[in-house]
């Protein structure tokens, strides 16, 4: 199920709407709620809007601490601005606010599903299917009217360890040994996938062979995204000809090419891939390719 009204014991593996949240949080079943909002020029910034007024009952997960690694390896060597977790640490933190198998989570963020997107990616790198991001984000919450609560979740600690992946992210010199046999996708603004301007990292351009789509292209005007048979047109003119399993996305820190991949998930077209590194840290490596335009 991946979106609707239907009963409240029904999982939802990719977008789910405000109305059928909120019958999922009256039921004896309610989900882990995980606000992920954030600003990349403010850290703070998603912190502060949890603490004016979130979901009830939502815990707050921020991109640097909780959803990404250590930039640097044993070596090292720079693995982009955010790049994964260990899988045994996030689960762990999962774990300690409540997270138990085949709980339904339900995360979000501002508006466009940006930074939900995100942890709707790794909790399925963890092997949890139950996970779906709210369209529309707070701002859906909002507009419809629904409760803000202002006091911090209080967490009860679960049990939870990593499953069976049901994504498999892509190390550099694995996409490297791939140019050319994947349809590779760059989820950045236009500008920055051309090399006009580069505001976070190392060089600007892209990755030879990659194809934009901006990933607010997923959305309609009002915030939400596009019926599933849009989105798959969509998509299948970008693939050519491939399978979305031969489909690779990057942008530029491993963060809005996760909103692409929901978006194709959302339109039936699984078997895709992520490329956490991304630009940030394939720019950052002289020995790569890199092109602009």
């Amino acid at each position: 199920m991946k979106n609707g009204t239907t009963s409240p014991s029904a999982a939802h593996d990719g977008l789910i709407s405000v109305e059928a949240l909120r019958a999922l949080m009256a039921s004896g079943a309610p989900p882990l709620i995980i606000d992920a909002r954030f600003d990349l020029g403010d850290t703070a910034a998603g912190e502060r809007a949890y603490a004016a007024g979130h979901i009830p009952g939502a815990f707050y997960l921020h991109l640097d601490r909780d959803l990404s690694g250590p930039k640097q390896d044993a070596f090292g060597t720079f693995r982009g601005r955010h790049p994964l977790p260990e899988r045994d640490a996030f689960a762990a933190r999962l774990a300690a606010l409540g997270m138990t198998p085949g709980r339904q989570v339900v995360a979000y963020d501002a508006a466009d599903g940006m930074y939900a997107a995100r942890v709707w990616w790794m909790l399925r790198w963890l092997g949890h299917a139950n996970v779906a991001v709210l369209d529309g984000g707070f701002a859906a919450w909002q507009q419809a009217g629904a409760e803000v609560a202002s006091d911090p979740a209080a967490p009860a600690a679960g049990v939870f360890s990593p499953g069976e992946p049901l994504e498999h992210p892509l190390s550099a010199q694995d996409l490297l040994a791939r140019l050319g046999q994947v349809r590779l996708i760059d989820a950045r603004a236009g500008e920055r996938f051309r090399g006009e301007v580069e505001p976070l990292d190392a060089q600007a351009g892209h990755i030879p062979g990659a194809t934009n789509r901006f990933f607010k292209t997923n959305l309609t005007p009002e915030g939400r995204f596009k019926a599933p048979a849009q989105l798959r047109e969509e998509f299948e003119a970008l693939l050519g000809g491939r399978e979305a399993s031969a489909t690779v996305h990057q942008c530029g820190s491993g963060v809005t090419a996760c909103h692409n991949l929901l978006a194709m998930h959302h339109a039936g077209l699984t078997g895709s891939r992520l490329y956490p590194g991304s630009w940030s840290e394939w720019s950052a490596n002289p020995r790569l390719p890199m092109a602009k335009g």
